[in-house]
């Protein structure tokens, strides 16, 4: 437990140093891994289980050569891919925002650091530290969250592509 509480107070001295822009980097963080979460649960689980659906509805149908079976079969492979790709495009914004919002804690600690150069003069160097660390830690934090969720974004979208295809070779048209 003593390991613990150590864990939680480094955490908080990191918050504090950092500003409260880190804060908005951690909701913006938890969001996207939120939604990265539920795309992988959504491969591992769900997915199967609708592309199966939609492979037995095609296969059950006794007409597949007309231009209506072709409509048909374009809305099925349009359907999942709905399901596939739902919510790729905001993992993909909440990544790029993730050092955007490091950014700002960089300009605001920077502004800290100018009023106390303004106040104190530049001969203050403990003072200007606070104001640096404020500038520095949110650019490293955004970066770093950046980072994290970029590989995986990659990753959810080439899936979700590569399993649109294999849905569509799947579904075969009669000659």
């Amino acid at each position: 437990m003593l390991g613990l509480n150590e864990a939680f107070d480094a955490i908080r001295g990191f918050m504090e140093r950092g500003g409260d822009v880190l804060f908005l980097i951690l909701v913006v963080t938890f969001i996207m891994w939120v939604l990265i979460v539920e795309r992988l649960w959504f491969f591992t689980l769900e997915y199967r289980k609708q592309r199966n659906r939609v492979i037995d509805a095609w296969e059950a149908r006794s007409e597949r050569k007309s231009w209506y079976a072709h409509k048909i079969r374009s809305a099925m492979i349009s359907e999942i891919n709905d399901a596939l790709t739902r919510n790729v495009g905001m993992i993909k914004t909440l990544v790029a925002l993730c050092p955007l919002v490091g950014l700002l804690g960089t300009v605001t600690g920077m502004i800290e650091v100018f009023d106390v150069m303004a106040s104190q003069g530049s001969s203050n160097a403990r003072a200007m530290a606070a104001g640096v660390s404020k500038a520095t830690i949110p650019t490293m934090a955004g970066m770093v969250a950046a980072l994290s969720g970029v590989f995986l974004s990659t990753y959810i979208e080439r899936r979700a592509k590569r399993e649109s295809d294999r849905l569509e070779d799947s579904l075969t048209m009669d000659h």
